[in-house]
């Protein structure tokens, strides 16, 4: 079945929603009266539009309640959701804009969170300098050509016109903006370059990332000029993003649990911080998340080596200790176990209390991981909707 097919099939009789003809209840709006006028009486009331509580929270902004977005938010635990996966390839539905827009707005449909983010993979860019991928189902993703050689370094290429070689980027961040308005805030997304260097390398998701820690000790330089390489390249995809109208870009650390805290102060923290600095020289205004999956007992050094404006947390790590470490003015996200959406109602409503309770204000809530397959749909409202009624 052709994908624009699938769409046509899927969508008959319903239409997405509108920011027009709907606000979200975390997109803040004010209501002004104006003076009298001439004639003694009043003028209509005035509604100005804020902008979303998430985009204003990322930076630093005082907002009312704790924004809330799920990583992994367009996925496999949602029935609408395997409409299309179960039919339409993993790269045709993430680069066709029509399917990447739908698959982005189901969530935020359903449950309103206060993001949303681009249906997409961290491995999206890597074809664009010359490494291919597939995603294969049931499997993960697959380079059919792992970089393994200062050869095939030699042989990357540069992301230059990202336009022309990313065509589905443009429709897909700016057709979300158009959907959502003012309602949520729509983010982006990138790899780090060492989560990217270790996928380019294994040529596939590995437990022991065995490939990649062999290079690193056994060729420390080819290793550096790989996340080099990458580095430059992460840096100006997102870069491109924002251009095309991402608010917030989160920089996801994926593989961070494969590096002693001393070898990600060597191979993993300085080339995130890189790609922050060439960021935020073009765009300071544009918040940034650094989410590191495996960062517990690397927090200290997160701390003090990365500078992004939200620091994100996985659920190994005490929210309490957390922000011991880095402070009452420091943007925390995080960090519910994705599994307490297996809970009742009453386990999801407590853990979402004592982690805002926990965080404190300068916390952006959502799970410490990606939302995981067979979650009932109805967890993730009602966890949602705790966050909405956490009022500060």
């Amino acid at each position: 079945m052709q994908a624009v097919d699938m769409i046509s099939s899927l969508e008959t009789g319903a239409s997405r929603l509108s920011c027009k003809h709907h606000i979200a209840s975390g997109s803040c709006f004010r209501v002004a009266r104006t003076r009298s006028n001439m004639c003694g009486g009043r003028s209509p009331l005035v509604v100005q539009s804020q902008e979303p509580i998430l985009l204003r929270a990322a930076r630093g902004e005082d907002v009312e309640r704790p924004p809330v977005w799920l990583m992994r938010q367009a996925g496999r635990y949602m029935a609408e959701f395997r409409k299309y996966s179960e039919v339409i390839p993993f790269r045709e539905r993430s680069e066709t804009s029509d399917i990447a827009i739908e698959l982005s707005l189901q969530p935020w449909r359903a449950f309103q969170p206060d993001g949303v983010i681009m249906f997409s993979d961290i491995l999206t860019p890597l074809p664009a300098i010359g490494v291919e991928f597939d995603v294969i189902r049931g499997k993960g993703p697959r380079i059919e050509n792992p970089l393994r050689s200062h050869e095939a370094l030699a042989a990357l290429k540069p992301m230059e016109d990202i336009e022309s070689r990313c065509p589905f980027l443009r429709p897909i961040l700016s057709g979300l903006r158009e959907e959502v308005g003012d309602a949520s805030t729509v983010l982006g997304f990138v790899g780090s370059p060492w989560t990217l260097a270790a996928y380019a390398i294994e040529g596939k998701a590995d437990r022991h990332c065995q490939q990649t820690k062999m290079m690193l000790l056994r060729d420390p330089q080819l290793l550096h000029g790989i996340l080099d390489h990458l580095t430059e390249a992460i840096a100006e995809y997102a870069c491109y993003q924002i251009d095309c109208g991402a608010q917030v870009v989160q920089l996801f650390d994926s593989w961070a649990h494969h590096l002693s805290p001393e070898q990600a102060s060597e191979f993993s923290l300085p080339y995130a911080q890189r790609v922050i600095d060439l960021v935020k020289a073009k765009h300071p205004e544009t918040p940034l998340i650094f989410h590191a999956n495996g960062g517990t007992g690397k927090l200290d050094r997160i701390k003090n080596e990365i500078t992004a404006d939200v620091i994100g947390l996985d659920w190994s790590c005490d929210m309490r200790d957390a922000r011991a470490i880095f402070g009452k003015d420091q943007m925390l996200q995080g960090n519910i176990d994705p599994m307490i959406l297996f809970g009742s109602e009453e386990d999801i409503q407590n853990a979402v209390r004592k982690c805002v309770s926990e965080a404190g204000r300068n916390h952006i809530l959502g799970v410490g991981h990606g939302v995981v397959q067979g979650t009932p749909e109805e967890s993730v409202g009602i966890f949602c909707e705790a966050a909405r009624q956490s009022l500060y």
